[in-house]
């Protein structure tokens, strides 16, 4: 059986629902819907608060998140992650609990 290109794997990749999520592994055009269904599975969960790591950089993925966020139905609030836990690199995001 082959993949489509842009689907390197024939099976989804499953990933652990935890409280942070590196998003160094994927591809920035992945990111968006990474981020969307991990949001999702935590929500789900009843997960309160996760970090979302992006990196520095020049501050694009930052940015797509961001915006990702400002949208996003299960969203509280979010926030640059202390020093201590990326700064400005990684993004703090406050979900609602289940069910709201």
């Amino acid at each position: 059986m082959r993949t489509a290109p842009d689907q390197p794997f024939e099976e989804p990749v499953k990933l652990p629902i935890e409280e942070a999520l590196d998003l160094h592994a994927f591809a920035p055009r992945e990111i968006a819907s990474v981020v969307e269904e991990y949001l999702w599975q935590c929500h789900q969960a009843g997960i309160s608060e996760v970090r979302l790591i992006h990196g520095k950089g020049t501050g694009t993925q930052r940015a797509v998140i961001r915006q990702l966020l400002m949208n996003h139905p299960d969203v509280l609030s979010f926030a640059d992650a202390p020093p201590q836990t990326g700064g400005w690199g990684a993004t703090v995001v406050r979900l609602k609990p289940p069910g709201s």
